[in-house]
């Protein structure tokens, strides 16, 4: 398990700013792998499977940790693909609890 997937997950509290800059860029190098920063704004991955049925076993993984954390991405599925979006709604753009989310998406392949 990564260490950033071993931190806690805490839930983003109201009114606070969003991460940028520095911040953002420190956390990336630690989430590694194929996460990508969209617009500084969000995080996205994409993941491959050998058939649908992989997939939707990854996605049913996802769901169940999106609901234990109580954060939740936007998913899409297709054949042997499923696509992963993540920011946190409040802030408007990405805490640090979406960077531990995406480390431990990441442990559930």
């Amino acid at each position: 398990m990564s260490d950033l997937a071993r931190e806690t997950f805490t839930l983003h509290r109201r009114g606070e700013a969003p991460l940028g800059g520095a911040a953002l860029a420190e956390r990336m190098a630690r989430l590694g792998g194929a996460w990508a920063l969209v617009d500084d704004h969000h995080l996205e991955c994409e993941y491959r499977f050998d058939d649908f049925a992989g997939a939707l076993a990854f996605v049913n993984r996802v769901g169940a940790l999106a609901e234990e954390l109580n954060h939740h991405p936007d998913i899409e599925l297709a054949w042997g693909r499923v696509k992963l979006t993540i920011f946190t709604h409040d802030a408007n753009g990405l805490t640090h609890g979406d960077f531990v989310w995406a480390a431990r998406v990441d442990e559930l392949r």
